[in-house]
């Protein structure tokens, strides 16, 4: 079971008792570890195959992994998505703990949204519909009730769709929906295994007495109530392994959060730590890309990123180019994959990788004039979305019939037709906001009328019926056979999948991030889900961008910030060093579990005028008693204090969210001179530091700062 393995995938398999936290770097062979380490204690006896479940978040995951541990010896062991072994457990007890049969799984929530919707007096299109479903969703698995989502989404830093009062009032009226429908949706599989372990006690010990250990993969996809459930299967026992990479957290839209996985150690202070970091995937050119990405990152996540590094023997430069306009983006890509394919390469080794789901129209289009096979993953094929097939049929009446539709009165050339016609199915001349299917559906749309002006330019006197039947030439030209085409797929869909080739395209500004990401954590998610593009690379890398979008159009892109100082000719920008980013084992408490620290001994604070020992929170900050004089210069204390005004105005947040009155007056008291001066003061943590702290060092030092620093 152990041959093969390098040295820390070895520590993984070998480390079978306590608390497991695996930090496993992409390509780093972390299914092979987690497998080898429960074949390996079924087969020297150390582990019941019964006794052990297996945990992960897609179905062919879960079956991949069922199949290897097959070919390991160690049949029988329970490899489930969290919603598969929920309902198992759900469909066994329900009985026992509520009586009768479990209520029926409904097939299509969104049609019970859109009763509910209805029942309310509140119209959704279908777009709108799966939105709203998607808010339902994202407020049940972070637990959030139809009184609380209003504040909870505005905490969160979501865009809500439509207005939160609404939505609050639709996801209330759903959930009264179900129960007079005796139905259960996706989302209570999980509340409801919860609520029946939270209440049971009898049941919640049966299980356990069941499962004895628990492996995790991708833990730092974990929602709040996955996190509670695996809590509840555990009981007071830490027989638990998890494994996940913070820098592939991709999905917190969903509620997937990865500070389960960053704080594992404090939860499990005795925890092994592994870090896999030998990547068997890529080569040293795609490792040394993504090492350089997450290199310039922020945030929490990328304080603990890892370092890979490439086990495989060295290959081709990352390849960048710049094309003149989009079309002519993708004719380079399928140009170059036409010579690869020439050259040997099996189209089912290269994939196509772009940020939303709309991009693909294009490069569809130039693979089927090259004659290249392909297959659409994690999309629906352009001319098969709903919305557009809906347009195609709106476009084609209005060219029978467009004579007598007051719409086309004011249209005088094609563009102006396909607008006026398109804005009757929710197109408008600017984007909506977020990022959900009203966006999807509005770009699609967008690409419609995009292609309309560009048709327009290429044939001065066309019309809507050439238009028509342009279309229809494009969707009968996309019949090609999908299984051993070139992949086309959003950077979403391709997390887990890997190529010899990948062609990252459209990484510019605008798309890379895409622009509706404004916050500092929605940038960084923009980053990670780049990096996740980059380890998807064996071999070749190919990364793109247009300069604008339509031949002829005005060049005002440029390539994305995040290839800032990674390609050729771009000046960097300040990097940091990771955080522990080498491979390596941080080995637990060797005693028993009970025995094991709970938390770290501190020394006592002291009062630094009387040095009498502090209990006092506020004390504690000051780092004197609150009847011991104070040395503090009232002049800084003052500027401080107009300073965080400002900030806070900027920020729109209330003044104590800056700094509170205590931290501004140990800082006034303390007067640093330096950012270690600084980060020492309670009350100043890494972030508000990063965020402030060349700001309050100045105020110290009696210089003057504008009202735009310290902004984000």
């Amino acid at each position: 079971m152990l041959e093969g393995l390098d040295p820390e995938q070895r520590e993984v398999a070998t480390a079978l008792q306590g608390p497991v936290c695996v930090l496993a770097g992409a390509g780093t062979g972390k299914t092979r570890a987690i497998t080898h380490r429960i074949a390996y204690g079924v087969r020297a006896g150390l582990l019941q195959p019964s006794s052990v479940l297996a945990v992960t978040f897609t179905n062919r995951a879960a079956g991949e992994m069922r199949g290897r541990l097959r070919q390991l010896g160690a049949a029988g062991v329970q490899a489930r998505t969290f919603h598969s072994a929920a309902l198992r457990q759900l469909q066994y007890f329900w009985p026992k703990a509520v009586g009768g049969s479990l209520p029926r799984l409904v097939d299509r929530k969104i049609q019970l949204v859109a009763d509910a919707a209805a029942a309310c007096r509140i119209r959704l299109d279908r777009n709108e519909l799966r939105d709203v479903t998607a808010e339902i969703e994202w407020s049940k698995v972070t637990q959030t009730v139809p009184a609380d989502y209003p504040p909870a989404i505005a905490k969160a830093g979501r865009d809500a769709p439509r207005d939160p009062a609404e939505i609050a009032q639709i996801y209330n009226v759903y959930e009264d929906l179900k129960r007079d429908r005796s139905f259960i949706d996706f989302e209570d599989v999980l509340l409801l295994t919860v609520a029946i372990l939270q209440d049971r006690h009898d049941i919640a010990d049966q299980v356990r007495s069941q499962y004895q250990h628990f492996v995790v993969d991708e833990y730092q996809d974990v929602s709040p109530l996955q996190q509670r459930l695996l809590e509840l299967w555990l009981g007071d026992r830490d027989n638990l392994c998890v494994v996940g990479d913070a820098s592939q957290t991709i999905y917190s839209f969903t509620g997937a959060t990865p500070d389960h996985l960053l704080d594992f150690r404090t939860r499990h202070p005795g925890a092994t730590v592994v870090k896999l970091v030998r990547d068997y995937r890529s080569t040293p050119q795609v490792v040394h890309l993504a090492n350089g990405l997450l290199a310039q990152a922020r945030g929490r996540a990328a304080d603990h990123r890892l370092e890979l590094v490439s086990q495989r023997e060295a290959g081709p430069e990352p390849v960048y180019t710049e094309y003149t306009d989009e079309p002519a983006e993708a004719e380079g890509a399928a140009r170059r994959i036409r010579e690869l394919m020439d050259s040997g390469v099996p189209a089912a080794e290269i994939a196509i990788l772009f940020r939303t789901n709309a991009q693909s129209e294009t490069y569809e289009q130039a693979l089927a004039d090259a004659g290249v096979p392909y297959q659409l993953r994690g999309a629906e094929r352009f001319f098969d979305r709903p919305e557009v097939r809906k347009a195609g049929i709106a476009l084609r009446g209005a060219a029978r019939f467009g004579g007598n539709d007051s719409l086309l009165d004011d249209a005088p050339d094609l563009p102006s037709q396909v607008r006026a016609v398109l804005s009757g199915e929710g197109w408008t001349t600017q984007p909506p906001a977020g990022s959900g299917a009203v966006r999807e559906r509005w770009e699609s749309l967008a690409a419609l009328v995009n292609l309309a002006q560009d048709f327009a330019a290429a044939k001065p006197d066309v019309t809507l019926a050439d238009l028509v039947a342009e279309l229809d030439e494009r969707a009968n030209a996309q019949h090609a056979p999908t299984v051993q085409g070139v992949t086309l797929a959003s950077l979403h869909s391709a997390k887990g999948l890997e190529w010899d080739v990948v062609f990252l395209v459209g990484v510019a500004e605008g798309m890379m991030p895409i622009t509706y990401a404004k916050t500092d954590e929605q940038i960084e998610e923009e980053r990670r889900l780049l990096y996740v593009g980059v380890t998807r690379a064996r071999r070749h890398l190919h990364v793109s961008w247009a300069l604008t979008r339509a031949p002829g159009g005005r060049p005002n892109r440029r390539p994305s910030r995040f290839l800032d100082g990674l390609r050729p000719g771009s000046t960097a920008t300040a990097g940091r060093t990771a955080a522990g980013g080498s491979g390596g084992v941080v080995r637990g408490f060797t005693s028993r579990p009970e025995t094991a620290p709970r938390r770290t001994q501190r020394t006592p604070a002291r009062c630094r005028v009387c040095g009498r020992t502090l209990t006092d929170a506020g004390e504690m900050k000051l780092m004197r008693c609150e009847t011991c004089p104070s040395d503090m210069d009232e002049g800084l204390y003052e500027r401080l204090r107009e300073w965080r005004g400002v900030q806070a105005r900027l920020s729109g947040q209330p003044d104590f969210c800056v700094f509170t009155d205590r931290t501004l007056m140990a800082i006034a008291e303390a007067e640093p001179v330096s950012p270690v001066e600084l980060s020492r003061i309670p009350g100043v943590l890494k972030r508000k530091l990063e965020r402030y702290g060349a700001d309050v060092l100045a105020i110290c030092a009696g210089q003057e700062v504008g009202e735009d620093a310290g902004g984000e």
